[in-house]
């Protein structure tokens, strides 16, 4: 890994990253076809909170928070920061204080593979965060790392200006050039699920609604009446 930290990367569209945080993390999910989801890995340390925005990504070397510190400084409002580690570690390498300062920076939030700490804090400032663990651990600043280069998070590939998307049903994110096609298909199904929403409320039946007596039949399954 090359040291480096890449300054003003092209981002999404903001009004658009916001959009597609109202549909919320799960339809967005679903509607590109059950892609970009970041893995069940990622807990928010609060509930009720969902935020968009446009990634900044760290990458540190496990233990060490160095490269959090030099990313501060190229974020920006809007933003939503993200980071990972060279090799798995749960240490707490986000607390109160990077809180306080990217909040003074317009960031929206946190999502981190690693540990946070000052968790109560957190919640009391109203910081959202989505991360692997809570840790105590303490960390060092020692090793340098990189600032919006390409990551992977949750398998998925993370890159600087890509959309972010979090909430209680974990994180997604969207490669910039398809946030237009994400928010298409997103409303698309916002649409069928409302319609689907009405139905059920008139009584109509999910095996009916998506036609499932016949892949129930098509398995073998039986309807047997039970003795008396």
């Amino acid at each position: 890994m090359k040291p480096i930290i890449v300054t003003d990367p092209p981002r999404a569209d903001l009004a658009d990253v916001d959009a597609l945080a109202e549909l919320g993390v799960a339809t967005v999910h679903e509607a590109l076809g059950r892609t970009c989801y970041l893995g069940p890995d990622l807990r928010a340390v609060q509930q009720g909170a969902r935020v968009g925005g446009t990634a900044v990504t760290v990458l540190c070397w496990p233990g060490d928070n160095l490269m959090i510190h030099a990313a501060v400084e190229q974020c920006g409002p809007g933003d939503l920061v993200v980071v990972t580690t060279t090799s798995p570690c749960r240490d707490g390498l986000f607390g109160e204080l990077f809180a306080t300062a990217l909040a003074h920076r317009g960031v929206r939030g946190l999502v981190t593979t690693t540990g946070v700490r000052d968790v109560g804090d957190l919640r009391s400032m109203g910081f959202p965060a989505w991360s692997g663990a809570v840790s105590a651990q303490g960390t060092v600043k020692a090793t340098a790392g990189a600032v919006n280069v390409p990551i992977v998070v949750g398998g998925q590939v993370v890159r600087p200006g890509d959309a972010v998307v979090a909430d209680d049903d974990g994180v997604v994110c969207v490669p910039r050039e398809r946030v237009g096609e994400a928010l298409e298909a997103g409303r698309a199904r916002v649409a069928k699920e409302e319609a689907t929403r009405r139905a059920f409320l008139d009584g109509e039946l999910g095996l009916d609604r998506y036609g499932l007596r016949a892949k129930l039949a098509e398995l073998g399954v039986e309807y047997v009446k039970a003795p008396r």
